[in-house]
């Protein structure tokens, strides 16, 4: 069955083509978003669901959503979508990160110009028939010193047209390189130095924790005298009335906002101000970028679903069309390995460890650990998924560690993921081989080659003669059917194992059975 998509806002026909194209059914609805109860009643028919601002995507909304898998979001912010309730449920959420940044840059250009030279109080004087040339007196910009707090995607844009413009600029971004600043052209500085420097600052930065109001009273307070604020990134990452203080008192020759703390922003501390211009949230409003977004998402969630491609996800790595089918046996295997390891853990888990030897180890290593820390989880928590599973064990406190490496043993590609509990440490290795097939090649360092089953039987033992067949009649006489038997030992009479295939169920009177055999040590029943 084709997958199938809501589109909740205005996309363009265009976009729509891009779905039917791939193969996706499209349900275009372009006002749905408004009305919540109508989309509640009818998301549950969908896999996908593009959208761009108008739509709120809640918990309750998500709580309808059973098939939903992906939500795009044409435009860079997701505000729009509770994230954490899409990633319990295992729904991929995407933004369109690059399609609207150079007109966000542009427009943040543009606002820097409006300021500098007063053009919007200038314009309505002159169009109410007044001539007030001494009234406005601008500043130039060239040689002037732009500090830009967030050098990503749209913010290296902006500093890159900055010194198009002759400007000299600086840089606060915890992220980034100094490398990747001297490829820019621009100085990296920490906050303190940019505030007290800057003729101009504009931040293109996400709103955290750690960013809202970065330009708080205190920190406005430590700007050069006349320096100009450029907000074309999110609201409240600047206080305004802190700001408008600033603007009153003289210490803040001027401000340009397009973005404002509350939206649609009606009435604002900053409204009102001969230095200050406001724009309604223009930023990305462009016909280039408006089209722009719609096709790229489009593309996205097309890739997703058909294809199995991740790209500019908010809560899960990115996976390349090209990487996806190389990673899919992997992913199986890992999230096995993890099952398996999960089952067998009856105490509170303190660490997970999983090491990637061999060509495996070039992969996308970050998608095969989220789907190994579903499966350790699922046993203990049913609804987790390969989404939520990173976070929910950030939350729970448990270690996850990753390790790559070059291959050290018989296999192209292996994956040992360990579990270490307050009890003790169990370690299960994998491979996939030619077949396509995960594969178990190790147990707590005895080597086993077996094939993941519906139903499994797993056995620590003495390795003492009379266990096999005392195992295998015992399963005759309750009925049960052996498909495969592997063994495993460390040395002749030492540690063994079994790990046992069988059609059907286990009984927990069979499993008590096996662990009353003479040097069985412990009896698990296994499902994948």
């Amino acid at each position: 069955m084709a997958p199938r998509v809501l589109i909740s806002d205005a996309l363009s026909p265009a976009a729509v083509q891009i779905f039917k194209d791939r193969g996706v059914e499209v349900d275009f609805q372009p006002n749905l978003g408004k009305d919540k109860e109508k989309l509640a009643a009818i998301i549950g028919d969908y896999d996908g669901l593009a959208i761009r601002s108008a739509t709120k995507v809640t918990d309750k909304i998500l709580e309808k959503a059973t098939r939903l898998k992906v939500i795009g979001r044409a435009g860079i912010g997701v505000d729009n979508v509770d994230i954490p309730a899409a990633t319990a449920r295992g729904v991929i959420v995407m933004n369109t990160p690059f399609g609207n940044s150079i007109t966000t840059a542009e427009h943040a250009i543009a606002m820097m110009f409006a300021i500098a030279r007063e053009i919007p109080a200038a314009d309505a004087s002159t169009q109410a028939g007044k001539w007030e040339k001494n009234r406005f007196m601008g500043a130039e910009i060239t040689a002037k010193v732009l500090g830009v707090i967030g050098c990503g995607n749209i913010g290296s844009i902006v500093a890159d047209r900055a010194i198009g413009l002759k400007m000299r600029v600086i840089a606060f971004d915890p992220f980034l390189t100094p490398e990747r600043a001297v490829a820019l052209g621009v100085e990296k500085v920490e906050l303190p130095e940019l505030l007290a420097r800057a003729d101009f600052i504009t931040l293109h930065t996400p709103m955290t924790p750690q960013t809202n109001n970065i330009l708080s009273e205190e920190n406005l307070g430590k700007t050069k005298k006349g320096v100009r604020i450029i907000n074309c990134a999110r609201g409240g990452l600047v206080d305004e009335a802190a700001l408008r203080r600033a603007l009153d008192s003289g210490h803040v020759a001027g401000a340009a906002f397009d973005v404002f703390v509350e939206e649609p922003a009606v009435e604002n501390p900053l409204f009102g101000h001969p230095n200050v211009v406001c724009t309604p949230h223009l930023g990305a409003a462009t016909n280039e970028a408006q089209e722009n977004v719609a096709l790229q998402v489009a593309e996205q969630m097309s890739d997703y679903l058909v294809r199995g491609a991740i790209s500019n996800a908010v809560n899960f790595p990115s996976i390349t069309a090209d990487e996806a089918p190389k990673l899919r046996p992997y992913i199986a295997l890992a999230e096995r390995l993890g099952s398996f390891a999960g089952q067998l853990t009856d105490a509170a888990i303190d660490k997970v460890t999983i090491t990637y030897e061999g060509a495996v180890a070039e992969l996308k290593t970050k998608a095969l650990t989220a789907s190994a820390i579903a499966g350790v989880l699922r046993p203990l928590l049913s609804d987790v998924n390969v989404v939520s599973a990173p976070i929910v064990a950030k939350e729970r406190g448990i270690v996850i560690d990753e390790v790559t490496r070059a291959a050290e043993g018989d296999y192209e590609s292996l994956i040992t993921l360990t579990v270490t509990t307050q009890k003790n440490e169990r370690s299960i290795c994998g491979t996939v081989f030619h077949d396509g097939k995960p594969r178990i090649v190790a147990i707590k360092g005895h080597k086993v080659d077996a094939e993941f089953a519906p139903s499994m039987i797993y056995v620590t033992n003495e390795d003492k003669p009379g266990f096999v067949g005392r195992f295998a009649s015992l399963l005759g006489d309750a009925g049960v059917n052996i498909a495969t038997f592997a063994l495993g030992r460390d040395k002749q009479g030492g540690s063994a194992i079994a790990l046992v295939e069988v059609d059907g169920d286990v009984p927990q009177p069979v499993l008590e059975k096996i662990q009353a055999i003479p040097g069985v040590r412990a009896a698990k029943a296994v499902k994948f």
